[in-house]
């Protein structure tokens, strides 16, 4: 069903589609009655200190459905457009829900980090209890996704770093074997853009060196950091050394430090044990699915049998700390091939788990070729997924969901209590200045008194950001030095 969506509020246009298509999918909201098969139409009015929010969807026929919901009107910045912004959801939530007889797992909520909204009920003096309530009452999520959000909170306790001057790096690296199907991130095939990668390095090392030297000039404490991409494995051994090896001497030993190698195929026992002698703390080794059919179907290049080769290599040869990542809902899976696939998981037995939901964006290739999601029961995969990571001793820690996503669902980080990744943590929650470096990265500097963060996008096209990097490098001195000023 397309719905074309008029609204006296143009600014929370968006909104309301977000939840049309919530219940009828992609593309469901259009802004043309003459591409819909139905018209909805959102009136908003004040009066007496109070806002009432009514929806209307009428059909072809001129048959007509209404839902109202009224609330006390707030007055003021921030506050009043997130109050707003939440009756008039909810209101459209409720007239949708009706109809379509669905409800939801995660309710009305439809942003990437449902975690937020439980920790600001509690910063703003609710008891878990209370919090809990306030999730189910307001936004309608089932009391599943309140005990997975209960859970998170109990994972973070005492993880998350919220010293003003606290900061994270990451480093991106936009290279890969193949690009698989479901891919959206900025990255290039290695075979192809092999003439990019030497001046791409030095370019990265330039804004690596630059940055550590602005971290030292305005005294942030850089605590953890993540090399990820694209594929950082695709690099051979010496390049990828000199990248170690760079960020080592300018940034120090951190706490912990993850790298992932995630494709089997970029993996021997040179490079692991290159990557293994500097201070690494954490790798990824991702399958994505253990099942060789559909590891050919989304592009790419390895078997299943090669990822539990390079995983073994990887623990012969010390690594302690060893992330696997698995999609839900890949092109042509079933609830079987994914249970096999989070079988061998559970016989590897890595250190952390992420259950991640197909989601097609609109720059990968599956949305290029209109793939359109089979029925495959996603619920149970994700919960499977869910039991496979407590059977295995894991407890989820971080949680981010994005559009586009199989039966609206969510992509869930597990691990073994002590291996949490405190670089996800604070990248999901928000709660620490990140330096993002390389094409792609965005830097976020948060200003926890202003409720606010300042982001520096680098530019993604990797030819430009080798021409521009020192524009990179400005960029975040720009934001970078707003804060300084704040803290001094």
């Amino acid at each position: 069903m397309k719905i074309a969506v008029q609204t006296s509020l143009p600014a929370f246009q968006n909104d309301i589609g977000d939840v049309v298509r919530l219940f009828y999918g992609e593309g469901a909201a259009v802004e043309e009655m003459q591409q819909a098969d139905a018209r909805l139409t959102h009136i908003h009015e004040e009066a007496d200190g109070e806002w009432r929010e009514t929806f209307v969807l009428t059909d072809s026929s001129g048959r007509t459905e209404q839902n109202t919901l009224s609330a006390p009107a707030v007055s003021g910045g921030l506050e009043e457009k997130r109050q707003k912004k939440r009756l008039i959801k909810r209101c459209c939530y409720m007239l949708f829900k009706r109809l379509s007889g669905r409800q939801p797992a995660w309710g009305s909520l439809t942003g990437i980090r449902p975690t937020r909204l439980y920790y600001q009920q509690l910063e703003n003096g609710k008891t878990r209890g209370e919090a809990r309530r306030t999730l189910q009452d307001l936004f309608d999520l089932s009391q599943e996704k309140i005990d997975l959000l209960d859970e998170i909170l109990d994972a973070q306790q005492g993880l998350m770093d919220r010293r003003s001057r606290a900061c994270d790096v990451y480093i991106g690296i936009p290279f890969c074997p193949t690009r698989c199907a479901y891919c959206s991130f900025v990255s290039a095939s290695v075979e192809k853009s092999f003439h990019l990668v030497e001046p791409y390095l030095a370019a990265l090392l330039h804004e690596i060196e630059a940055c550590a030297e602005m971290a030292r000039e305005m005294g942030l404490h850089i605590r953890v950091g993540y090399i990820g991409g694209g594929t950082p494995s695709s690099l051979t051994t010496p390049q990828l050394d000199r990248l170690l090896a760079h960020v080592e001497k300018h940034f120090g030993a951190l706490a912990e430090f993850t790298v992932e190698a995630g494709r089997p195929d970029t993996l021997d026992a040179q490079k692991l044990r290159m990557i293994h002698d500097h201070p690494v703390t954490r790798i990824s080794i991702n399958p994505q699915t253990m099942n060789d059919a559909t590891l050919a179907r989304i592009g790419r290049a390895h078997t299943a049998k090669q990822t539990v080769e390079a995983y073994e290599l990887a623990r012969s040869i010390g690594f302690d700390d060893i992330n696997m990542d698995v999609i839900a809902a890949l092109p042509g899976e079933d609830y079987a091939m994914f249970a096999h696939t989070l079988a061998e998981i559970r016989r590897l037995r890595p250190e952390s788990l992420t259950i991640h939901t197909l989601a097609i964006k609109r720059s990968s290739r599956l949305h290029e070729e209109k793939y359109a999601q089979a029925e495959q029961d996603v619920a149970r995969m994700v919960a499977l997924g869910r039991q496979t990571a407590h059977d295995m001793g894991m407890r989820a820690y971080y949680l981010y969901r994005q559009k586009y996503m199989a039966e609206n669902l969510e992509n869930v980080g597990y691990a073994l209590p002590g291996r949490f990744c405190r670089y996800n943590i604070d990248n999901m929650e928000e709660t620490t200045s990140i330096l993002a470096l390389g094409a792609g990265g965005i830097s976020k500097c948060v200003m926890r008194e202003e409720e606010k963060i300042l982001r520096a996008p680098n530019i993604a096209n990797i030819e430009q950001y080798i021409d521009r990097v020192d524009e990179m490098i400005e960029r975040k001195r720009v934001v970078f030095v707003e804060k300084a000023k704040k803290l001094d």
